[in-house]
């Protein structure tokens, strides 16, 4: 039998995602969501949305379909860039404000590659 795990709903999630912490005993969710795994194409999507809610306006501009992609891509090539780059500070903080340890996304990542890890110390220990 499967352990249920608590994991939020409705608009308790959609404030998670942006910002919310959630009560201790979602803390299991969290970490998996934050660094399990696929989260950091979870956190690019997520921050994803409100970049492509804030470009609607473009949609309405009376100018060509050219000068309207023109005007908006570089918004989301930046916003997403950003997004990117920014991935595992951002879910380290969000970690450490649910009161988890921010080194479990290093440590699910080292998991993740201990065959590695093993491999490179085997060939270069003694050099």
């Amino acid at each position: 039998m499967q352990k249920s795990v608590a994991r939020p709903r409705g608009l308790q999630y959609v404030r998670y995602a942006y910002g919310a912490t959630l009560p201790a005993s979602m803390t299991e969710w969290v970490a998996n969501d934050l660094a399990g795994p696929r989260a950091a194409l979870r956190m690019v999507v997520r921050w994803a949305i409100p970049c492509l809610i804030l470009m609607l306006p473009f949609l309405f501009v009376p100018a060509g379909w050219d000068v309207r992609i023109t005007m908006a891509l570089p918004i989301p090539i930046a916003y997403v860039f950003f997004t990117i780059a920014l991935n595992r500070v951002y879910r380290r903080h969000r970690l450490s404000q649910h009161g988890l340890d921010p080194d479990l996304i290093d440590k699910r990542e080292r998991e993740r590659n201990a065959d590695l890890y093993q491999e490179y110390h085997r060939k270069y220990r003694g050099r």
